[in-house]
């Protein structure tokens, strides 16, 4: 079966290729590195002829709300309107847990906007929604700092590795469509103040870690169940601890 995987050279992408090509799948690495661009549409019709599956797993270069709406509405419309002219019979998206709960962040509205445009489209879809992965921790506690001191609410948190998401978002790729939501997320749910402030210790990271009810996420403060999925989710078995 012909794969292509949108973002196959980002983080998730490139294992999520590794993995559906050792499981004898033809697949394509699809992103600007490769001639492929969403945005533009260049290189996308010969990327997807003869497909099968189309995996989206790019994501915006900007965080800025503008840029990440223009982002994920021009590349979600390119890529559907290609794939219904290449007969595509499954689209896959990775989008995160807590979309919908978190709508007054710029980033989250924008993936909001693209569900919404996948689930609207003729294409049959899956949609895959993870938790944070172990790799982003650095990344979101640098976001968090402010003169030299980490704010983290103390709200559920529950990372997962991101072999652990390709392995999944390749599982459903392989399957029948959907037409709906499946949530992963990591084994171990933490508070997100005190994980923050055990994983940067272990780092030797220097800097402390203050629990603060308004630390924003994205742009959006965070209440008790925003990041966790709900029961029913597909847990992975890598442990932060022993991943780290």
């Amino acid at each position: 079966m012909k794969i292509v995987v949108i973002g196959g050279t980002g983080l998730i992408g490139s294992k999520l290729v590794t993995k559906l090509r050792e499981q004898g799948h033809e697949t394509v690495a699809a992103s600007p590195n490769t001639g492929v661009n969403t945005l533009t549409g260049e290189g996308l019709d010969k990327a997807l002829d003869g497909a099968s599956v189309v995996v989206d797993v790019s994501n915006s270069p900007s965080f800025d709300a503008a840029a990440v709406m223009e982002f994920f509405r021009t590349s979600t419309g390119n890529l559907l309107t290609a794939e219904a002219a290449a007969g595509v019979g499954h689209h896959v998206a990775l989008s995160v847990v807590g979309t919908e709960r978190l709508p007054e962040s710029g980033y989250f509205q924008a993936k909001i906007a693209q569900e919404k445009q996948i689930e609207g489209g003729s294409i049959p879809y899956s949609i895959v929604h993870a938790t944070q992965f172990f790799e982003f921790v650095p990344a979101i506690a640098d976001a968090a700092t402010n003169d030299g001191t980490v704010h983290m609410a103390a709200v559920a948190f529950q990372p997962i590795a991101g072999d652990e998401v390709a392995q999944q978002v390749g599982r459903v790729a392989a399957g029948s469509p959907l037409n709906g939501r499946v949530e992963i997320a990591g084994p171990e749910r933490f508070r997100m103040d005190e994980f923050f402030r055990e994983a940067l210790a272990a780092r030797n990271d220097p800097r402390d870690v203050v629990t603060d009810p308004h630390a924003l996420y994205f742009g959006a403060e965070l209440s008790e169940r925003s990041l966790v999925p709900d029961d029913g989710a597909v847990l992975g078995q890598i442990r932060y601890r022993d991943w780290r």
